[in-house]
């Protein structure tokens, strides 16, 4: 499965956020769709690491 990062930093409140789009595989068709979420900048990793 692709993943991939966009890093789209926002300033709230003296934290950085980073854009995270996934590539998600339909066990259905085979067909990608992607999911988006906007996570503080530490937390990237974690995100990614997670299925």
């Amino acid at each position: 499965m692709a993943k991939k990062v966009v890093a789209s930093l926002k300033k709230t409140d003296l934290k950085s956020y980073a854009k995270v789009i996934r590539a998600v595989k339909s066990e259905k068709t085979g067909a990608y769709s992607f999911k988006e979420e906007i996570v503080p900048a530490e937390m990237v990793k974690e995100t990614l690491a997670r299925k």
